[in-house]
C-alpha cells in the first residue's frame, strides 16, 4: 500500500504546482470581446431579444401565420424563408405526432413541436426566424 501512495502523492503534489510554475500569471484583458466568453449563436439571438415583426404568410392549412425575424435576418427573407418551408410540408408531416420538421431549407433548419403553434428556423451562426400561428 505504501508503495502506491507515494507515487500517486507526488502526482498530486506536482499537479498542484503546475499552476504555480513559470512566475506570473499571463495578464487578464480589462476588456474581453463577448465573442470569446459567448457562443456566436447565444450573442446573435440576444443582441436582438425582442425581434422585428415581419407580418403574415400562410402557414400549414392556410392558418395566418405571424412572422418574427431574430439576428440579421431582413423581413423579406424571413416571410420568404416561411412561406418556402410551408409550401415544402407534407400534409403528412403536418399532421405527424412529433410535430413537423425538421425541414432543410438552403442554410436554415425549420420545425416545431407536437401541436406547438410556433415554427422555429435557425441557422448555425444564430439567425432566427419564428412563425406563430395567429
Amino acid at each position: 500500500m505504501k508503495t502506491l501512495a507515494y507515487p500517486l502523492l507526488l502526482v498530486a503534489a506536482t499537479a498542484a504546482l503546475a499552476g504555480c510554475a513559470g512566475g506570473d500569471p499571463a495578464p487578464v484583458s480589462a476588456a474581453v470581446s463577448p465573442s470569446a466568453t459567448v457562443p456566436a449563436a447565444v450573442a446573435a439571438v440576444e443582441s436582438t431579444a425582442p425581434g422585428v415583426p415581419c407580418g403574415e404568410v400562410p402557414g400549414a392549412g392556410g392558418a395566418k401565420t405571424a412572422v418574427v425575424a431574430h439576428g440579421k435576418v431582413d423581413c423579406a427573407a424571413a416571410t420568404k424563408l416561411l412561406k418556402d418551408y410551408f409550401a415544402k410540408l407534407t400534409p403528412a408531416e403536418a399532421a405527424s405526432a412529433d410535430g413537423p420538421g425538421p425541414v432543410v431549407l438552403d442554410e436554415w433548419t425549420c420545425g416545431s413541436g407536437p401541436n406547438d403553434p410556433v415554427t422555429a428556423c435557425s441557422t448555425e451562426d444564430g439567425r432566427q426566424v419564428e412563425g406563430t400561428r395567429a
